[in-house]
C-alpha cells in the first residue's frame, strides 16, 4: 500500500507533505507533486498535513488514474525533499473541481 496525490493538489501545491515525509518519496511537477509508490512506506504522516486534502491511501476506490499518474511522473520529475513556495493563487484553487482537465502540466517542477 502507498499514498497517492490526487487532483486536489493541482494549482495548490502546498508541499507541507514534503516536510514530514521520512523517506523523501515526493516528486515535483510544475503545478503539483506526486508520490513514488515504490518508495512510499505507508506511514501516513503526509495525509493530514495536506491543506488541500489531496493525499489519499491507495486502498480507496476510484484512484486508479491517480495511482498511474503518480507512478509515471515520479519516474520523470525531480525529487523534492524540502517545502518550496506554493503558487501565489493556491488558496483560490483549493476545492476547485475539474482541475486536471483545466490545468494539469506534465512538465517537471523547479525542485526547490
Amino acid at each position: 500500500m502507498a499514498y497517492v496525490v490526487t487532483e486536489a493538489c493541482i494549482k495548490c501545491k502546498y508541499m507541507d507533505c514534503v516536510e514530514v515525509c521520512p523517506v523523501d518519496c515526493f516528486y515535483e511537477g510544475e503545478n503539483m507533486v506526486v508520490i513514488n509508490p515504490n518508495e512510499c512506506i505507508d506511514c501516513g504522516v503526509c495525509e493530514p498535513e495536506c491543506p488541500a486534502e489531496a493525499i489519499l491511501p491507495d486502498t480507496e476506490g476510484g484512484l486508479e488514474k491517480w495511482m498511474e499518474l503518480n507512478a509515471t511522473f515520479s519516474a520523470q520529475w525531480p525529487n523534492i525533499t524540502m517545502k518550496g513556495d506554493s503558487p501565489d493563487d493556491a488558496d483560490s484553487h483549493k476545492g476547485e473541481e475539474g482541475k486536471f482537465d483545466k490545468y494539469f502540466s506534465d512538465k517537471p517542477g523547479a525542485a526547490s
